[in-house]
């Protein structure tokens, strides 16, 4: 592959590793540890082994500081949210591409529906975890506010 080539279908051109880097605000080397990790894979390499990246892995990379920016996701958990969603589209892909055994959809159906149950279960887990650190952050500022208007009352009284 050249520097030339184009993605099929009209896309724009991969882009280089650096290219990625800059237009996300990320580093070469976060991109080659999500690699390592198993969040984000190259469309293509060039001969030189260089890495390319097409506009669904650049949407990826969206995808994963999403999770990790807007939900607090770490890694660990981001891996878990992306690879329920791979299997779900890759349900989706084949239920779509099945038109002719009602059997074979209902069955990939029931299987979207288990991978989505799933992936809703490790969310609720997340979010009642996120919900417990809250309410345990809520009650100790209730403590201290209590803990200061009884500080503030004491010094507040005439002394004798």
């Amino acid at each position: 592959m050249t520097g030339d080539d184009q993605v099929s279908g009209g896309e724009s051109a991969p882009l280089r590793i650096g290219e990625v880097a800059k237009s996300t605000g990320l580093t070469t080397r976060t991109l080659r540890y999500w690699e390592q990790l198993g969040l984000l894979s190259p469309s293509s390499h060039r001969e030189s082994g260089e890495r390319l990246y097409n506009a669904s892995a650049i949407e990826r990379v969206g995808r994963i500081r999403e999770l990790q920016d807007l939900l607090g996701f770490s890694l660990a958990e981001v891996k878990v949210v992306l690879d329920a969603e791979d299997d779900l589209e890759r349900i989706r892909s084949d239920y779509r591409a099945n038109k002719t055994d009602p059997r074979r959809r209902r069955d990939l159906l029931v299987e979207l529906i288990a991978a989505n149950d799933t992936l809703l279960e490790r969310l609720d887990d997340t979010v009642g975890r996120i919900q417990a650190f809250r309410d345990e952050r809520a009650d100790k500022g209730k403590r201290m506010r209590k803990t200061l208007r009884e500080l503030d009352a004491e010094h507040a009284a005439p002394t004798r």
